[in-house]
């Protein structure tokens, strides 16, 4: 990705959104039909905000066939199914704002230990996502903004996955992953 896909990936995310809340059908010409990077396999975290406060987040760690495909589906999901917020309305649309990250490929960290893992994150760069057993969790770099000390990054995300933040399971497993940001300026989806 450039930054010069940054702006047409927002316009697709709220053109998909405004379709899903009744506007009109999401324009595919929106996006260059040419640019053959929105259509190589890709994943992405959408997030809303209204006045400065999270509204929704949806995205896919495992890659869609396309990027084009991933943004639709996440820009409609963090709209009308992340489970912590109603539904968004037409109204709140807009006055809401879209972030895009564009997500690189999973890379293993060592995860044997609290200590290993804490000593090979990279805070403000990496993406993690965390398993062992059943239970997993991702936060994408952006949580950084919010949790900026390594262990208080690694506990929440435990207890976003129902880990204990107390012991270390033994079947801990980790990956890490970076993300271009994109961000929709407040002046570019204001009605006329």
């Amino acid at each position: 990705m450039t930054a010069a896909h940054g702006p047409t990936l927002l316009r697709l995310a709220r053109a998909a959104i405004d379709a899903a809340l009744g506007g009109t059908p999401t324009d595919v010409s929106l996006v260059d039909s040419s640019d053959a990077a929105l259509d190589r396999p890709g994943a992405c975290f959408v997030s809303l905000h209204r006045h400065g406060a999270l509204r929704g987040c949806i995205g896919n760690i495992t890659p869609l066939p396309s990027l084009r495909e991933a943004v639709i589906h996440n820009a409609v999901a963090a709209a009308l199914r992340d489970p912590r917020f109603p539904a968004l309305t037409r109204v709140e649309l807009a006055d809401t704002t879209i972030d895009i990250s564009v997500l690189s490929a999973l890379t293993p960290l060592p995860a044997h230990s609290e200590a290993a893992l804490l000593a090979a994150l990279r805070p403000g760069i990496d993406g993690l996502q965390i398993s062992a057993g059943q239970r997993r969790a991702v936060f994408i770099p952006a949580v950084w903004e919010q949790l900026p000390q390594p262990r208080a990054f690694l506990d929440h995300l435990r207890a976003k996955a129902g880990m204990s933040t107390h012991t270390w399971p033994a079947d801990m497993h980790a990956e890490r992953f970076t993300a271009e940001l994109f961000t929709e300026v407040p002046a570019e989806h204001t009605p006329s």
